[in-house]
């Protein structure tokens, strides 16, 4: 298994790497259009496994989405889909996650239909959007995802007790997350320190509203890395399935390991607009 997601990484990066660095930006917009695509057919596989061309339509539909916002060139519209994500993940989704899994797949379905619809694109275009800023800017944001979740991962390894979410994901401790959340601290002073201050969104809030609301920002976008993590995994096993789909060998699906990518980068993007 280790053998298999090691090589599964190093033909992803040998992809991904030359897009972000060699390439022009719609290059990358595409690399993550194809990603997007992907997520959206095992959404609609974990909503309704027992009919998989649902699943090719559902994908085409969501493109079909991004491609008409593309093409009306308003970007009152694309705005308009990032703050409906937004909203869904401040105001409805902690509610989701509270009830455990004390709730009905069947009966939500179409709530989850729809649902994807608005999640999957608006997460594209907000990446779309954080690298209109700049590469370094997308990365880096990206990146305090992945901080958080090697910190979560070895601060709960060795100091996990109080769970957080036993039902939803019994992996995951109340330690490891502050864990998380306290490298991402870290990882944003540097940020601020290392690069230049406009090329990242730690430095763009530290000198336009000062390093208070600048950590309050981090801690906010960490808070809902870890919210994608668990609403995945919630649905994953609302689903009664362990991986949202095996496109990627030894990881799972794109579901998985784009997760916790879903509400920061459409946050991010908001937060971003900002200044």
């Amino acid at each position: 298994m280790l053998k298999t997601r090691i090589i599964t990484a190093l033909i992803l990066l040998a992809v991904l790497l030359p897009i972000l660095f060699f390439l022009p930006a719609v290059y990358v917009g595409a690399f993550f259009l194809v990603a997007i695509i992907a997520g959206a057919w095992e959404w609609s596989r974990l909503l309704a496994p027992e009919t998989p061309r649902a699943a090719w339509l559902y994908a085409t539909f969501c493109l079909v989405i991004i491609f008409v916002l593309l093409g009306l060139q308003n970007v009152a519209w694309q705005f308009s889909l990032l703050l409906l994500a937004v909203i869904f993940w401040f105001f409805i989704a902690p509610f989701m996650l509270a009830r455990g899994m004390n709730l009905s797949l069947q009966k939500l379905r179409p709530f989850y239909v729809v649902l994807g619809l608005i999640l999957l694109p608006a997460t594209w275009f907000a990446i779309v959007f954080l690298r209109e800023l700049g590469l370094v800017f997308l990365l880096s944001t990206m990146a305090l995802v992945w901080v958080a979740d090697i910190g979560a991962y070895f601060v709960g390894k060795a100091f996990g007790k109080r769970k957080l979410a036993v039902q939803i994901s019994p992996g995951k401790s109340v330690e490891g997350a502050v864990g998380g959340l306290v490298l991402c601290y870290a990882y944003a002073f540097a940020c601020v320190f290392f690069l230049p201050l406009e090329s990242t969104i730690f430095g763009a809030w530290a000198i336009r509203f000062g390093w208070v609301p600048m950590l309050l920002m981090v801690s906010l976008l960490t808070a809902f890395s870890i919210f994608g993590d668990l609403f995945e995994s919630q649905l994953k096993r609302l689903a009664g399935v362990k991986d949202s789909s095996q496109l990627l060998p030894g990881h799972g699906g794109v579901l998985d390991r784009i997760d916790a990518l879903i509400p920061t980068m459409p946050i991010a993007a908001i937060l971003a607009g900002l200044v």
